[in-house]
């Protein structure tokens, strides 16, 4: 019996001792990164930078696969093997909220595994330059002067520019009209052709075509200024307080991905995000780096939910 006990001992140690070898090895083959988001976007630009250094520090290709449809991505994503050979980057949506707006979401967001928070960033309200107003203010009078009439543009039901829409119409007491895209790029261009009236993006994006004189940008949605945007005011600045939008991204593994495994991957990320030169290269796009531990993103994934779900009870957002 006593023999039996060591055998089975022994078992679980060579178990163990080659779990952890797989480990150790990872990656021994290329990596594959879903976003579920057309090229171009912030969270295309962000997993390139993140994929690029992973390759660098493993010496192993990583490669980025868009696949448009953010419910669409994300269920291809969690139905992959938890081997680690799949990951996800991805904004709020597939990750948390959408459990809040599906009745039937072909996979579970509870069950898609937390790596680490890769960046924050403001959003900011965009208007079309030829609208004719100039601060929140305006545009508040203006939305009450033309109920729903005023049309902001989205990624759809449930996307981070859609909910902020959704809280300035609560707190400022206004009806708009939502007009969806696919992708932030689309909706962009048409705002600046003027076929749109407004549209929440992030900064990262709408930065640049403020400069260049292509749109105009009322308010940022974080609680303090942006040294990027020093003469524009804050949402509460502008008379809205308790507001705030900033849109995050994550990266993710899918169900079931052993702990030693995410742990893994979250520290060789969280030393790519906490290098100078990738900070430095976040800070140009106005994103603020994460490297948060997978505790920690699962918290802050908690605390979105609570915030955002007040706003999807509220205005009696879903999809059927």
């Amino acid at each position: 019996m006593r023999r039996f006990g060591i055998f089975i001992v022994a078992v679980v140690v060579a178990a163990w001792a080659n779990v952890a070898c797989a480990q150790d090895a990872y990656p021994s083959q290329t990596v594959r990164i879903i976003v579920p988001f057309p090229a171009g976007s912030t969270t295309d630009t962000l997993a390139r930078i993140v994929a690029d250094q992973l390759g660098r520090k493993w010496g192993k290709a990583v490669i980025v696969e868009n696949i448009s449809g953010l419910n669409v991505g994300a269920e291809q994503f969690a139905r992959s093997a938890p081997n680690g050979y799949t990951l996800m980057v991805s904004p709020p949506s597939p990750l948390t909220l959408n459990k809040l707006l599906y009745r039937n979401l072909p996979y579970d967001p509870d069950k898609l595994v937390p790596i680490t928070l890769l960046a924050t960033v403001p959003n900011v309200l965009d208007v079309r330059k030829d609208l004719a107003v100039n601060s929140v203010s305006d545009l508040i009078a203006y939305a009450k002067a033309n109920p729903g009439k005023l049309t902001y543009a989205s990624q759809g039901v449930g996307s981070t520019a859609q909910l902020t829409a959704a809280l300035l119409e609560q707190m400022a007491g206004i009806k708009m009209l939502d007009i969806p895209y696919r992708g932030a790029l689309p909706a962009l261009n048409d705002l600046i052709a003027g076929h749109v009236d407004m549209f929440f993006d992030s900064a990262t994006t709408s930065v640049p075509l403020f400069r260049g004189g292509q749109l105009k940008i009322l308010a940022v949605g974080s609680t303090k200024r942006i040294a990027a945007l020093a003469e524009i005011p804050t949402m509460e600045q502008a008379g809205l307080p308790g507001f705030r939008s900033v849109t995050w991204f994550a990266l993710a593994a899918p169900p079931d991905t052993p702990a030693a495994l995410v742990a893994k991957i979250n520290r060789d990320t969280v030393a790519i995000l906490k290098d100078q030169k990738v900070s430095d290269k976040l800070q140009k796009l106005e994103l603020d780096p994460g490297a948060t531990t997978p505790e920690q993103t699962a918290q802050f994934f908690a605390e979105e939910l609570k915030l955002w779900g007040k706003v999807i009870t509220e205005a009696h957002i879903a999809i059927q």
